[in-house]
């Protein structure tokens, strides 16, 4: 869902306590009889919370149908709708923590059929009064337990308890697949194994365990990761030892850091292997909150109650129930319609929350940003001091590498917008190597120009033959970079007069001179206007 933590406010003698939102996990369940496969999954679940209820659930229970048991804070409710072919069941269980006072894990959990397959989701939740969560998510061991005996698919993928061991070119060839899938929504965490080496340096294990239904843990020795770049490139590429997270949306053109890497000296010790693997806990938890939106591929059980309770108080209706069996039935749904508002406000807390943190990361960034180019200006300038040979840039072969080339090689210098790293993806275009000598030259002469003050000096700019440097005039627009608004008014453009998109070179930028960085905001091609 879109949500990764629900904050729900109420008094407390000890403080304010809140429920926060640690995993959710959905799939369609596996086997060849779908009913049965709900069955078992129910009776699976019922099994996992009558162990924990303190007691024994009621008959209703393993009948599968609506019921409420009481035990002092060890509460369970059950609920069933059908309606045609549809086929809802749903449990809440609370359990509270054996060792922190005043905290309570509630699970969630929904199984459903719809003439076609079963579907399962389930939502783990934490109320406490502690200012600060710190906990480490790990998959309920009902979860385990089907993906075991069951299997649990998600996105075109099978969910495994064990990691995925790979041996052999073909199983590479599938993870590359798996790893650039549009239609995946799980991070995979990819652990190499170093030469010599008898494992990763993560407990593989214990990562996949823990991250059951939400993530997918690969290994791979280290003399197949040259795969990995063969396909992707060395700044997206892991081995020699290094474990990196793959989220959702990964892909040739990706940017590289925001795939978070591991190296090797980071998983030196014991210490920095515990800290790693808490890191890929915590990030495979949180993507799966914000990958599985609530109300469409994960039901509340809040929700699946008031919807219980508003067919119940419609046949009371319609069967001319007593008034005060027609008014008990609407007292208990305006409770559940409070419960249903109490989940939305919690949303709404944590996108609040959410929305400052972004924006201070934002802030932190810009500034880090900053200081990191004027760093970059300082160094430049003691090495040419120096007397040092120019900088040597490899310019990219194809258009494939042309965004991840920019990101690495022209870093703090020349930035591409979104439009931009979309027209780079397959252009038209064919020549990639003038692209790359137009930007490079953005960023070393145009930009210690504009540094100097010389920006008058490069109207109508010669930068190589047939291709100019000039001001865009009617062309200019508009466009989003980092929170602002800006003004592309600025182009490269070759001298051919021809529109042909195979030849006709367009880039469109923008001078940043708060970041002394050149803001690339489309290119390659043309872009067309209300005069052109």
């Amino acid at each position: 869902m879109e949500a990764a933590k629900t904050f729900v406010q109420r008094p407390s003698r000890l403080g304010v306590v809140r429920e926060h939102e640690i995993m959710r996990v959905v799939g369609t369940l596996g086997g060849s009889d779908s009913s049965a496969s709900a069955d078992l999954a129910r009776r699976e679940v019922l099994k996992w919370a009558q162990n924990r209820s303190g007691g024994k659930l009621p008959e209703e229970a393993w009948q599968f149908q609506s019921f409420e048991y009481l035990a002092g804070g060890r509460n369970s409710a059950g609920i069933r709708i059908q309606y045609e072919s549809s086929d809802i069941w749903a449990i809440r269980a609370d359990d509270p923590d054996k060792f922190v006072p005043g905290r309570v894990w509630t699970t969630e959990v929904v199984v459903g059929l719809d003439g076609r397959a079963a579907h399962f989701s389930t939502r783990l939740l934490a109320s406490t009064n502690e200012q600060d969560l710190n906990i480490e998510p790990h998959a309920p061991g009902f979860v385990l337990q089907l993906i075991s005996s069951l299997g649990l698919s998600r996105g075109g993928l099978d969910m495994e308890v064990e990691p995925w061991r790979i041996e052999r070119d073909s199983e590479m060839a599938h993870l590359l697949d798996v790893m650039a899938s549009p239609d995946r929504d799980v991070p995979v965490f990819v652990l190499t194994v170093a030469e010599g080496a008898a494992g990763p340096n993560v407990d593989a294990a214990a990562l996949a365990r823990a991250t059951a239904g939400i993530a997918i843990v690969a290994i791979v020795p280290d003399a197949l990761t040259w795969r990995i770049r063969d396909r992707f490139q060395r700044p997206r590429a892991v081995f020699n030892g290094a474990a990196r997270a793959y989220l959702p949306g990964f892909n040739e053109n990706a940017r590289p850091f925001e795939h978070r890497l591991a190296r090797p000296e980071e998983l030196y010790t014991r210490e920095d292997q515990a800290r790693s693997l808490r890191w890929m806990r915590i990030l495979a938890a949180r993507e799966s909150i914000f990958r599985s939106r609530l109300g469409h591929r994960v039901l509340s059980f809040t929700g699946i109650r008031n919807a219980s309770l508003r067919a119940r108080q419609i046949h009371l209706s319609d069967e001319g129930a007593s008034d005060s069996e027609q008014l008990a039935a609407a007292g208990a749904r305006i409770e559940a319609l409070e419960g249903e508002v109490a989940d939305t406000q919690a949303m709404l807390d944590f996108f609040s929350e959410s929305t400052q943190e972004a924006e201070e990361r934002a802030a932190n960034a810009e500034a880090q940003l900053r200081a990191s180019a004027y760093r970059i200006d300082q160094l430049l300038q003691q090495i040419s001091a120096l007397g040092a040979p120019a900088e040597q840039i490899e310019l990219p072969a194809s258009w494939a590498d042309f965004a991840g080339w920019c990101d690495v090689a022209l870093a703090g210098r020349v930035a591409l917008a979104s439009a931009a790293r979309r027209g780079v993806r397959d252009p038209e275009f064919e020549d990639v190597g003038l692209a790359a000598r137009c930007l490079l030259w953005l960023a070393t002469e145009y930009r210690q120009g504009r540094i100097d003050g010389a920006s008058g000096d490069f109207r109508d700019y010669v930068i190589e033959a047939g291709v100019r440097n000039s001001r865009c005039g009617n062309d200019e627009f508009e466009f989003d970079w980092q929170r602002r608004r800006m003004t592309a008014d600025w182009h490269i453009k070759d001298s051919s007069g021809t529109r042909d998109p195979k030849r006709c070179l367009r880039i469109y930028y923008v001078w940043e001179p708060e970041t002394q960085e050149v803001v690339i905001a489309d290119m390659p091609s043309h872009r067309r206007s209300a005069v052109s």
